[in-house]
């Protein structure tokens, strides 16, 4: 009577790098491909969160 029919528990998001639709085996990421490009990012310190410049560099 019921078929239960498997749905995505989330609606398909895309990779963050490229663009292209998720793989669940690499989630968020389509392929190794990306999750190493955004490792490497992670690394060189790409991603870095802004400060704010204090003046703390008042030493007489």
């Amino acid at each position: 009577m019921d078929d239960p029919v498997k749905k995505p528990a989330s609606p398909l998001k895309t990779c963050p790098i490229c663009g292209k639709p998720q793989s669940e085996a690499t989630r968020p990421f389509c392929s190794s491909r990306c999750r190493d490009v955004d490792l490497n990012r992670w690394l060189k310190g790409s991603y870095v969160i802004p400060g704010r410049d204090d003046e703390v560099d008042d030493v007489e």
